[in-house]
């Protein structure tokens, strides 16, 4: 088990965008530190009003976004047009080549996570798709994922049969149990929580778990909503 603290990530700041990365990307780089199980990314986003990503390309990525708090305008090269928000699940795969911008048009700033994952397949045709959730039931839902056991539960699907993201929106006190799985990469995205076994994790903290052994996750006095890869 390794505690990543908020304070400790790599960030890019500019007068428009504060970026936090839990692994190297872009200047930022430390050998040691370029993933977790699958993941590549995961960069917590705040994007000034009337700012944001200009177009720019990618490729053989799946791209998972998940608003916080306020929106986030998406336009591609496939023609893909649409406004992501808290509680809509976003997932664009790169495939052989995608060019995408991504924009805050509000009068406020857009805090969201973006998560990218090596797919297990090349070269497939780009491809896009966002889903509405409910997280009201207080446990892990799955939002993103290729595992089979997540197939008719999943809300958006990603090209990587061996990953998959789930979110938990919990009440002060509330606590679940986390994936038994090879790679658990668990991050508090809002709130506060105590992971057994570990102590108290507070705003945007990470834990990277090897062979998690499912270990329960209790909210804090106002809550907590986690962000848990499970890889295989």
């Amino acid at each position: 088990m390794e505690i990543r603290r908020a304070g400790d990530r790599f960030v890019t700041s500019s007068e428009w965008l504060e970026s936090r990365h839990s692994f190297s990307f872009g200047p930022h780089y430390d050998p040691a530190n370029v993933g977790f199980g699958f993941l590549l990314a995961h960069n917590d986003e705040t994007v000034a009003p009337g700012t944001g990503f200009e177009t720019h390309p990618h490729q053989d990525l799946e791209i998972v976004t998940w608003v916080l708090r306020g929106a986030l305008a998406h336009r591609d090269s496939e023609g893909n047009s649409g406004v992501v928000y808290p509680d809509l699940a976003q997932r664009m795969s790169a495939g052989s080549g995608i060019q995408h911008s991504e924009w805050n048009d509000s009068v406020d700033p857009v805090r969201y996570v973006q998560m990218w994952v090596r797919p297990d397949r090349f070269d497939l045709p780009p491809s896009y798709q966002q889903a509405e959730l409910d997280l009201g039931t207080g446990e892990l839902v799955p939002i993103a994922s290729g595992l089979p056991q997540h197939a008719a539960s999943t809300a958006i699907r990603i090209n990587q049969r061996s990953a998959g993201m789930s979110v938990a929106r919990l009440a002060p006190g509330q606590a679940v149990a986390l994936p038994a799985a090879p790679y658990v990469h668990l991050f508090i995205a809002q709130g506060t929580a105590a992971l057994e076994a570990a102590g108290d994790l507070g705003t945007a903290d990470a834990v990277r778990l090897t062979d998690g052994d499912g270990r329960r996750i209790t909210a804090g006095p106002n809550g907590a909503e986690l962000l848990v890869w499970e890889m295989y």
